[in-house]
């Protein structure tokens, strides 16, 4: 896996379309910034709830903007993976995100998942035969 960006805690606070303030983590993925709202990252690692991963404007002060993409807990339980709806997906080691919620460190690095190769489909060779069923 390659190194893909960092996740962040500055101590933000960013407001939403409805006006609300959030305290929020910062997202750097390939130069492109987005947030994860910290008390729903909080609420997903130990509920493993899907978060959003929302766009982050800077003018005077934060904005959080559209849904880009969406976080939940890995099957193993040991990274946070985040899908960007265009830019593919990544994950951060849920050790490095605890350190960050919980004050230690500042920035935790996150790595692209290698797209897959192979389908999981069996394609249908030219001249094989196929047999169809009732059910």
């Amino acid at each position: 896996m390659e190194k893909a960006g960092y996740l962040q805690r500055t101590g933000c606070r960013a407001a939403d379309s409805e006006g609300m303030v959030h305290e929020v983590v910062d997202v750097h993925i390939r130069g492109e910034r987005f947030a994860i709202r910290r008390s729903d990252l909080v609420r997903a690692i130990s509920g493993g709830m899907i978060v959003q991963v929302e766009e982050l404007t800077r003018n005077y002060s934060c904005y959080l903007g559209v849904t880009r993409g969406l976080a939940q807990i890995s099957h193993s339980g040991k990274a946070l993976n985040i899908e960007l709806f265009n830019g593919g997906n990544f994950t951060v080691s849920l050790n490095s995100l605890r350190s960050i919620l919980f004050g230690r460190e500042r920035t935790a690095p996150i790595a692209r998942i290698p797209e897959q190769t192979g389908s999981r489909f069996r394609r249908i060779v030219e001249g094989q035969q196929t047999i169809g069923a009732l059910v």
